[in-house]
């Protein structure tokens, strides 16, 4: 099995496990930090069967009909081409080969993860995003999803929304993690003005006061989407 944009591998090696002795995943990232931080990861917790490499989804360093299975967890929607990106997929897949993607939904079904720029927006610190760009709802449309998966050959089986919750034990619990996650975010926040700055955690916060439990801890709830795709 291949996983593509793997990050630290916490997904793949959950499906390392269940592929057992005799399988083998490939667990692959563009980053090289990343790619080193699941090495890492895998050693931490005992896994042997996995290799690892430097990879770019949009040009998959594999002979055509490689591999049995295909793994990409929030990945897709960031390569400049999703449509390039799924057409290697699709290329590196065994006949009666399977995919699965997962993608978010819409910025709406996600306010833990918009607060912060939907509050850069208001104040004016931010443009809004090219729906187009490569992004994190890049791929929230599921008729896109669908016609850019089908276009390649592959034949959507299953797509499925899956709930999720954000959990924090506060709201700068929340601001910290945003910032790590967030490069835009980051970036906005070492260029502002000190009361800028301000303003806008002001307005993330409020926009996610709806979900703060009486003890100050969070749970925001998110939307993903699960895509399984078959090669015939």
């Amino acid at each position: 099995m291949l996983e593509l944009a793997a990050g630290p591998g916490d997904t793949g090696f959950m499906a390392a496990e269940r592929l057992g002795p005799t399988g083998l995943l490939l667990s692959t990232d563009v980053a090289p930090e990343m790619v080193a931080a699941a090495r890492r990861r895998a050693a931490e917790l005992g896994i042997e069967n996995v290799e690892f490499r430097v990879a770019d989804a949009s040009a998959i360093d594999l002979p055509d009909a490689a591999v049995d299975g295909v793994l990409c967890r929030f990945g897709v929607m960031l390569v400049p081409d999703p449509g390039r990106a799924l057409t290697e997929i699709a290329r590196v897949l065994r006949p009666k080969g399977r995919v699965v993607l997962a993608v978010w939904a819409p910025s709406d079904a996600n306010d833990w993860m918009t607060a912060a720029g939907r509050s850069a927006l208001e104040l004016g610190l931010s443009e809004r995003p090219d729906p187009a760009a490569p992004g994190p709802f890049r791929l929230a449309d599921p008729s896109e999803l669908r016609r850019l998966v089908s276009g390649t050959g592959l034949r959507v089986e299953a797509l499925e929304e899956v709930p999720i919750v954000w959990r924090a034990a506060s709201l700068d619990d929340w601001w910290r993690a945003v910032q790590d996650q967030s490069r835009m975010l980051s970036t906005l926040l070492e260029s502002a003005e000190p009361q800028e700055a301000k303003a806008l955690r002001a307005g993330a916060e409020r926009r996610l006061e709806k979900y703060v439990a009486s003890d100050g801890s969070l749970e925001v709830p998110g939307l993903a989407r699960a895509l399984l795709g078959v090669l015939d």
